[in-house]
């Protein structure tokens, strides 16, 4: 009996799919489908786009778990300006955002730090120093050839995936059919909101011999953004007054330059040897102005407060290189791969610098009005001009800072399959991984207040557009930082050291994480006819050794690690994956898997922090004995490819987790820390809790009306809907909570038209909010980002197989990232972006 592929391919009018699947990025290279072939001779066939579609639709049909897929193809189907952009499309994810756009991917509403990525199958480093979570906007949507999220994990995943995992794949010499292979893009832009120009090139260059492969494949882009946010309150008085608020104006330029360099050697057909390499850039060059009111007095109608006009220069600068260097071997009765890879993400913040100027303390009449969205409260009465009198502003403080953190990954793994005659085309597969991994993180910051000099913003002041959230606020003067810095150097009275705010921002973010994962699996593909069963279990030891610094009273800057931990422990993850198919391209699918989620190493990390400013003295710690969460997944779907640019599927899903990590404080009573005891100290720390449970439902439709006549059947839609539920519970007297990051509704539409060389498509993403800060002990203090939705528009026009133009309209909608406390009326803070418009041109040989 055939297996389903050859089954699936041997179906009538899919003879130009089965040429189409080794490279579903060249559109012009490939045959098309019977229906399409029955136009007019002059009609332009477009393949490329609907072959990425039918290949990932295959890829989804075809695994052994549950997976999403996403294919290139030559423009891009969607305007995604990097790989979180572009997989937030898929169901049941969604992501969380910086500047509008897209950085960590959210799984079913998993935290992103217990979601695995891999990059052509090796782990991807993260060089965020908080977390695990990787940055996906460092990597370019056009240096990818796929992205595949699995949901189900097999044995041979790596189980540090409670959310599921994320393989992106680059493109290779051999992803074409044609010997020679040369394509080529650019596109430029518009800001709706700061009238620049964005703009973008990529090129790839590559193809093979019978041995030999390779390609190279470059990809830069820079943005001028600005963003406008309205920073609103976290502390709302019973009156339903705020405690102020602020007018932040951003202005960077954001730069990424990817990098790939891909080659293959096959000397014949039992050995086949690459080297996959890439090294992806990511640059932030940031001002951030601001204006803000802090009220003193809540009398209603006679409002006090305290004004503040600040400037922020940040720069950042990261970037993550990769080598691994593999091979498939064919031993006559199995098949063994073998691969090892280096890879390091650094993440440079130069400088992270911050000038204050305030009024005298409660020396500003305010007004409030809660009738605008957002809230207005604005100086007024004989203090209605003070923003544009920089006289009436003198310097509170000032702070210099540099971040640095790197995380190298070391790792190996083997994986060996052999044929088994049990069923049809069964096997066993066993495999060993070795991960060493390091992490490190500095940090270097020195406080400043005001000195003996007093020093009014008069001389450093520039008045710039007054106008913010299209006329609703007035900004006022700002600060020139170039200026600022220049003065200080001049003249050093006007500062003096905070050495106490010093050594605390210094010293306790350092630590140093050496973290080794030694696992090995076995599993089988056993195939019934119609069913198939992959039953596996992992075993995975992980050995931390976490070196940090106390802060205390007696600590200096040059102090080095004083504080240490280890933790070491052996999982085992057994797992069970099926699949049945019903009736012909009608499958039954299920699974019930294990995986681990390790604690983040800014947690791990025993560090000890004092303020003894604070009454009673306050110290934080970290807890190197934080137990992993560990999870047992569940997961059912029906899915139905009626034809191979058709699926229908319904999914249902369910996660119980124990060990989640969760902020907890309390009032200890003489404690010993550092060497010291305090009578009484309020003590926070990450700390296990009981349980977590997540439960959902998923739908996803994509079909093309290519039974409708003429023009009308180029026209297609594709949605997706995932609904999630879920608490956790043993967090103090809280009883239930929501879970961080847990949006119940996320869904995507797309309405679509591909034919006679035009391909458009219409695309509506949205996601319900979620919690993204827990308050303890009171509900009523939870933060929560508000829902989204962006509508964005592609539209291309193919002039000629080797041309092709094309438009993008992003952000449509001027869709704001929102927060707020409890209720969605109490704003937190609120941002927005405006809409971009963007043309290019793509050239394919």
């Amino acid at each position: 009996m055939r297996n389903a592929k050859t089954r699936f391919l041997a179906r009538p009018a899919l003879a130009a799919l089965a040429l189409s699947i080794a490279a579903p990025a060249f559109a012009q290279e490939q045959a098309a489908p019977a229906a399409e072939a029955q136009d007019a001779p002059q009609d332009i066939v477009v393949t490329g786009q609907r072959a990425a579609q039918r290949a990932a639709n295959l890829e989804k049909r075809d695994a052994d778990n549950t997976v999403e897929t996403l294919h290139a193809n030559d423009v891009g189907k969607l305007p995604d300006q990097n790989v979180a952009e572009a997989i937030k499309r898929l169901p049941g994810l969604s992501v969380a955002n910086d500047q509008g756009e897209g950085r960590y991917v959210i799984i079913r509403g998993i935290d992103p730090n217990l979601i695995n990525v891999t990059l052509n199958g090796q782990t991807l480093p993260a060089p965020e120093p908080a977390g695990r979570q990787v940055k996906l906007d460092d990597l370019p949507s056009g240096m990818i050839q796929s992205v595949t999220v699995s949901k189900s994990l097999l044995a041979s995943q790596d189980a540090n995936a409670v959310g599921g995992e994320v393989n992106i794949k680059t493109k290779t010499g051999f992803d074409s059919r044609t010997p020679f292979f040369f394509d080529a893009r650019g596109a430029i832009g518009r800001y709706d909101m700061n009238h620049k120009a964005p703009w973008e090139l990529d090129a790839t260059l590559g193809g093979h011999t019978d041995t030999l492969g390779a390609v190279v494949s470059v990809n830069y882009s820079s943005r001028p953004i600005e963003t406008e946010n309205y920073q609103g309150s976290a502390a709302w008085n019973g009156a339903g007054t705020p405690d102020g608020n602020g007018l932040r104006d951003y202005n960077l330029t954001r730069t990424r330059l990817g990098v790939v360099g891909n080659f293959d050697w096959h000397p014949s057909d039992a050995v086949k040897l690459y080297l996959r390499t890439s090294y992806s850039k990511f640059q932030d060059h940031e001002t951030r102005d601001q204006n803000r009111l802090a009220i003193t007095t809540f009398t209603p109608g006679a409002l006090k407060a305290t004004g503040t006009i600040l400037v922020r220069r940040r720069e950042e600068d990261d970037n993550t290189k990769s080598a691994t260097l593999g091979g498939e071997f064919d031993l006559g009765g199995g098949k063994l791969e073998a691969s090892g890879g280096w890879t390091r993400a650094v993440k440079i913040d130069p400088i992270r610098s911050e000038f204050t100027f305030g009024t005298s303390k409660g020396g500003v009449s305010a007004s409030f009005d809660n009738s605008t969205d957002p809230y207005t409260l604005a100086p007024g009465g004989t203090s209605a001009g003070v923003f544009d009198d920089p006289s009436q502003f003198k310097l509170t403080k000032f702070n210099y800072e540099t971040r640095q953190a790197s995380e190298d990954l070391w790792q190996g793994r083997l994986d060996y399959t052999l044929p088994i005659s049990v069923g049809e085309d069964s096997a066993i597969k066993v495999g060993f991984k070795y991960l060493d991994r390091r992490k490190k993180n500095n940090q270097d910051k020195r406080n400043y207040k005001n000195g003996a000099t007093a020093w009014t913003m008069t001389n450093v002041a520039y008045a710039a557009d007054p106008s913010f959230y299209d006329g609703q606020f007035h900004f006022g003067e700002r600060i020139d930082y170039g200026a600022a810095l220049a003065y200080t150097n001049a003249n050093p009275g006007v500062l003096a050291i905070d050495n106490a705010g010093t050594l605390a921002d210094s010293l306790s973010s350092d630590y140093d994480v050496r973290e080794k994962i030694t696992a090995g699996y076995a599993m089988a593909t056993l195939r019934f006819g119609a069913l198939t069963l992959i039953p596996g279990v992992r075993v995975e030891h992980t050995d931390d050794d976490i070196r940090a610094k106390i802060v205390q009273s007696g600590s200096t800057l040059a102090d080095g690690y004083n504080s240490h931990g280890e933790n070491g422990y052996t999982d085992f993850f057994p797992g069970l994956n099926a699949k049945f198919e019903m009736a012909h391209n009608l499958f039954l699918r299920g699974a019930l898997t294990t995986a681990i989620g390790r604690p983040n190493y800014a947690d791990l990390a025993p560090y000890i922090t004092v303020d003894s400013g604070a009454a009673p003295t306050a110290i934080a710690l970290g807890n190197p004995d934080l137990k992993p969460y560990r999870a047992v997944n569940y997961d059912a779907s029906i899915e139905y490819y009626p034809t191979p640019d058709s699926l229908f599927v319904a999914g249902f899903f369910h996660k119980d987790i124990d060990n989640p990590i969760y902020k907890s404080g309390g009032l200890v009573t003489n404690g010993v820390y550092g060497g010291v005891t305090y009578a009484s100290a309020l003590v926070t720390k990450p700390i296990n809790v009981d349980s977590e449970t997540l439960s959902g439902v998923e739908f996803n439709l994509q079909t093309q009306f290519t039974f409708l006549p003429g023009p009308l059947s180029g026209f297609g839609v594709s949605a997706n809907f995932t609904h999630v539920w879920g608490h956790a519970n043993g967090i103090g007297n809280r009883g239930d909570l929501p879970l961080a990051f847990q949006s119940k509704n996320v869904g995507n539409v797309q309405l679509f038209y591909e034919k006679y060389g035009i391909a458009a498509r219409l695309a509506f993403n949205y996601r319900s909010s979620y919690l993204d800060t827990l308050n303890l002990p009171a509900a009523s203090g939870d933060q929560f980002t508000d829902g989204n939705g962006q509508l964005d528009l592609h539209v291309s026009y193919q002039i000629m197989p080797e041309v092709t133009v094309f438009g993008d309209a992003v952000n449509l909608t001027n869709a704001p990232w929102r927060r707020y406390i409890g209720s969605k009326q109490l704003l937190v803070e609120r941002e927005q972006y405006g809409a971009l418009l963007r043309g290019g041109v793509q050239l394919h040989f």
